[in-house]
């Protein structure tokens, strides 16, 4: 379940915030962010609110004064955050609330592991949704895809509904 984080998480805050400089690239990271888990085999700290909640504080609290270094770390508990919803992590309560409803997650299972069929159909959809997401930001020109790589941002003019702050 790569492909449906990685493309998801951008598009879905591209749509949303309409922001020329988010760093996409950074919103894509804090979204496959809690697959690390996989390796440990459970769910811990990054499957749950908790995690995103603070990732958001540590980004916060540690670009006080620096607030380009900010605007770019946001990013990451964004992706977080988003993660937990692509994820469906939110359905299972032990684990969206932890440490709230106990102090283990012993015997609970990845969310990433279940319905196999499912998550390689939300795959093929993500494939989709890069490809419409693509044409809609313009991505379809060597010069944004180029922008897009080097500084994670979009153009303005690819983002519909975009307007400049006066």
């Amino acid at each position: 379940m790569l492909i449906w984080f990685i493309i998801m998480a951008p598009v879905l805050v591209a749509e949303v915030f309409k922001s020329p400089m988010v760093d996409y690239r950074v919103v894509a990271l804090g979204a496959v962010l809690p697959l690390v888990e996989v390796a440990v085999g459970r769910p811990w700290m990054l499957h749950s609110l908790a995690g995103s909640v603070l990732a958001l504080a540590l980004v916060m609290l540690t670009t006080i004064n620096r607030r380009l270094v900010r605007r770019r770390l946001l990013g990451l508990p964004i992706g977080m955050f988003l993660h937990l919803v692509l994820d469906g992590a939110w359905s299972g309560a032990d684990l969206f609330w932890w440490p709230l409803f106990g102090s283990t997650l012993e015997g609970q299972g990845l969310p990433e592991a279940g319905l196999i069929p499912l998550r390689l159909l939300l795959e093929v959809a993500a494939v989709g949704v890069g490809i419409w997401a693509m044409r809609r930001y313009g991505l379809n020109t060597p010069e944004a895809r180029a922008r897009l790589l080097r500084t994670g941002h979009l153009t303005r003019s690819a983002l519909p509904g975009y307007t400049p702050q006066s």
